[in-house]
């Protein structure tokens, strides 16, 4: 007999802009199922699920390639709403509650259930508009949803002021409220649960499953998916590396497969991975910095002298902001030393003068100056931060043209940036360029710590190569030290002689690009030091 399926995705492959980021992948799950999608950020996870959704930006970029079947029936989702009407929710990570309404009206918004009243009555038909709410009954269905999760918090009760894992709880109450609901995604459900809270998550998982929901269970923490999952499926880099029952695996292989790949060190030796007898450059304690989405919630981090150190970890876990708290850029607490000298801390001006240089992770946002001319990228921030590239007449001054342009085509050349010149507007540039337009501007201030922010997003994988060894010539002619923060895990352990990785904003442990697969992966999970200490025993 064949197995009945309700959702199976068969060779789905899409490509954005000649990028192909899902190749041939395959995933079924069966009614009742609780089947969880393992794999970094950038393996493809939310590219399956914008397919599976029909969301624009699938369609505005060629659609894909492949067959999507749905409780037996091949479908061609075009829109969200179709999605919906199908039979398929998901919970997400941010929320999307009305913090004003009740539980109540969030979980209902949208589908409310109306009543007649005098208004509408005395106009009939065209008086439809006229109807009340019935809360009496958006009530008792609310009741019933919270009930099936275990929440015992009244439904007449506002968002406003709840504790985020409640919040959490109202966004699956309104999904699974819904009438026709067959396949459920969760993507990420317990990142802002408590651990409590997250068991009582998995508990209505599994009654769902029980009553014959399909459940997608995203996530990064392996430890719920041995108590949660039925199967489990591995993406990496855009393709399924493996698909596994509960019983025939464990957290370790879980975490090998989710990172594992062949690693080329860049001219790396022995010698130079190991950097403890060099000095300290760059020492933070307890560094706090509230960057919304990347809070960072209390390190300690020493960096060498003349190192290339990354910081790792998945997105959303604080990576990103400590080195954007630590150039000031939002607020921050704690102590950071630059070669013993205290840090002002925000104070990006005089994060600058103290010998500090950032290319930030937004580089059209923050880092370029895109209607500006390349040269004026360049040197603008040390006209600004030191003076350069600027003349003085009495009290007049001007911007010495001539210094600017003999520096920019010196930088281009250095640098191979392509371009037309260095009066070409930035704009016009190709991402990789665009990046060592940044990196100019970096190196001109002369900067003893390069703090480098997803140095590769965005550009194609041949300028990846090129901003890779950019950085470890910088590193190795001039002993620049470098702080690398990137989602690529296998670019930081190809030029890293160190690698940190950051879990609910504290550190889990640094690493060297030399250990195990199986470490790197229990890091990323957040659970080293749990399995680490268990197998001590």
């Amino acid at each position: 007999m064949q197995e009945k399926y309700t959702l199976q995705m068969k060779n789905i492959e899409k490509e954005y802009f000649g990028n192909k980021v899902l190749k041939s992948v395959n995933l079924s799950v069966k009614p009742g199922e609780i089947h969880a999608l393992l794999g970094e950020n950038g393996a493809g996870k939310s590219t399956l699920m914008n397919i599976l959704f029909g969301m624009p930006v699938i369609h505005s970029t060629g659609g894909f390639s492949g067959e999507v079947f749905f409780d037996g029936e091949k479908v061609d989702i075009k829109s969200p709403k179709e999605a919906m009407n199908r039979g398929i929710g998901m919970v997400h990570q941010e929320f999307m509650l009305v913090p004003g309404f009740t539980l109540a009206e969030n979980i209902k918004l949208n589908r409310e259930i109306t009543k007649q009243n005098l208004f509408s009555r005395l106009f009939g038909k065209t008086g439809q508009n006229l109807k009340s709410l019935d809360y009496k009954m958006m009530n008792r269905d609310s009741r019933k949803a919270l009930d099936t999760l275990g929440i015992n918090i009244e439904e007449w009760v506002k968002i406003a002021g709840l504790p985020v894992g409640y919040m959490q709880f109202v966004e699956i109450a309104r999904e699974i409220d819904k009438r026709n609901i067959k396949f459920l995604v969760f993507d990420e459900p317990t990142a802002v649960l408590t651990e409590s809270e997250a068991d009582n998550l998995i508990s209505a998982m599994k009654r769902l499953a029980d009553s014959g929901i399909a459940i997608l269970f995203i996530t990064h923490r392996l430890d719920e998916v041995m108590q949660a999952a039925d199967n489990i499926t591995i993406l990496r880099d855009g393709e399924v590396v493996a698909t596994r029952k509960k019983e025939e695996t464990d957290v370790m292989e879980l975490a090998e497969l989710m990172v594992g790949r062949k690693i080329k060190l860049v001219n790396k030796s022995e010698d130079e991975l190991n950097i403890e007898d060099r000095k300290t450059i760059l020492s933070a304690r307890n560094l706090i910095v509230n960057m919304p989405g990347e809070k960072v919630k209390g390190i300690d981090l020493e960096v060498k002298e003349g190192e290339i150190l990354g910081i790792g970890g998945l997105a959303g876990q604080g990576k990103i902001g400590i080195a954007n708290g630590i150039m000031g850029l939002y607020e921050s607490k704690g102590e950071v030393f630059i070669k013993g000298e205290k840090l002002e801390l925000n104070n990006t001006p005089k994060a600058l003068k103290s010998g500090l240089a950032f290319l930030s992770e937004d580089r059209r946002g923050v880092g370029l100056l895109l209607e500006s001319s390349i040269e004026t990228n360049i040197a603008i921030t040390s006209m600004q931060i030191k003076g350069n590239y600027l003349k003085k007449f009495g009290p007049i001054t001007q911007i010495d043209r001539k210094l600017v342009r003999r520096h920019a085509i010196k930088m281009i050349k250095d640098l191979d940036i392509r371009c037309t010149g260095p009066q070409q507007t930035t704009g016009r540039l190709s991402g990789g360029n665009q990046q060592k337009v940044c990196i100019a501007r970096a190196l001109t201030l002369e900067p003893d710590i390069l703090f480098v922010s997803e140095p590769t997003r965005g550009i194609d994988i041949g300028a990846k190569k090129l901003v890779l060894d950019l950085l470890v010539k910088l590193n190795k002619e001039l002993g620049m030290t470098i702080i690398m923060t990137s989602s690529e895990l296998a670019e930081l352990r190809a030029i890293c002689n160190r690698i940190a990785i950051i879990s609910e904003g504290k550190i889990e442990g640094i690493l060297k690009p030399t250990d195990s697969d199986a470490d790197f992966g229990l890091m990323m999970a957040g659970q080293y030091r749990k399995i680490r200490s268990k197998e001590a025993l």
